[in-house]
């Protein structure tokens, strides 16, 4: 991509960059609020309104009779996500607004994850010769930056305390946080709270690190892939090897694509039900 020969782990490495506004330096400490990953707030605006205006131009369409195929879709998703929300939240008042949330959320992450499905090498080659610069970053996945899946994940937590706080009052809400879940006994009040303390940090830590390992890894994957039909590339030449790893690179290729449809949908899923269990147990008193 750079014009030079590169090994397979300068190729990888070169893929896991984001293009930031200090491009070409790039982040190098594992937390550095100095550096703005631009393709990822591009990438996920970008996968957000078209989600939004998905869902925007069902709402217009939506017709009395017999549906159109879109119309019954999308009717569909949101019985779906309203059953799964019905389920999990038992306060009808709450389940108004944390049902569209839900329906957000996994519309949002659906489209964010199938960034994941276009080809490795096809966006950042665009937005190299668009920028001249061959030697750019550039990262088209959001959810396997994890600044995005930890970022939607704090909101859930923040949600979270939001609806502690209206379901039990301000008062209610603290005095579970020191009587639950050992007893209503001082000598307890520090050990309930440090647990509670525990299990709303790992909540959220294993909500955002859950999307962005799989969507990570699977990122990974494309690129190994990728790496197995650039052999032909590389050497200029088309020698026997070469052929076959360019035909394995396409039935591999095609083989995970296909089972990674499953993980993108199956990630988006699985936020939006973690998102209604814990927005559920924020409604439950101890």
């Amino acid at each position: 991509m750079s014009g030079t020969e590169m090994t397979p782990g300068e190729y990888i490495s070169h893929h896991l960059i984001n293009y930031t506004q200090k491009s070409p330096d790039y982040q190098t400490n594992m937390v550095d609020f100095s550096f703005l990953n631009l393709d990822t707030l591009f990438f996920s605006i970008l996968t957000g309104i078209i989600a939004s205006a998905i869902l925007f131009v069902a709402a217009r369409r939506m017709r009395v009779g017999v549906p159109t195929r879109f119309q019954a879709a999308v009717e569909l998703l949101i019985e779906f996500v309203g059953g799964i929300c019905k389920d999990m939240v038992h306060n009808e008042k709450s389940r108004k607004t944390i049902a569209p949330l839900g329906l957000t959320v996994f519309m949002w992450i659906l489209f964010m994850n199938i960034m994941d499905l276009l080809p490795v090498d096809l966006l950042p080659w665009a937005w190299q010769h668009a920028t001249g610069d061959h030697h750019a970053f550039l990262r088209v996945v959001p959810t396997a930056d994890l600044n995005t899946t930890m970022a939607m994940a704090i909101s859930v937590l923040f949600l979270c305390i939001v609806y502690n706080i209206k379901i039990k009052g301000l008062g209610g809400w603290i005095h579970e946080l020191f009587s639950a879940p050992f007893g209503n006994k001082i000598w307890l009040f520090i050990p309930n709270f440090l647990m509670n303390i525990i299990e709303f940090f790992s909540k959220t830590l294993s909500h955002g690190m859950r999307l962005f390992g799989n969507m990570y890894a699977g990122e990974i994957l494309f690129m190994v892939i990728a790496l197995m039909g650039g052999a032909w590339g590389m050497s200029g030449a088309a020698g026997v090897s070469d052929v076959v790893l360019f035909i394995l690179q396409i039935i591999a290729g095609l083989a995970w694509a296909i089972f990674h449809i499953l993980v993108i949908a199956l990630q988006a899923y699985l936020f939006m039900v973690l998102t209604f269990v814990y927005l559920g147990q924020a409604h439950d008193s101890h």
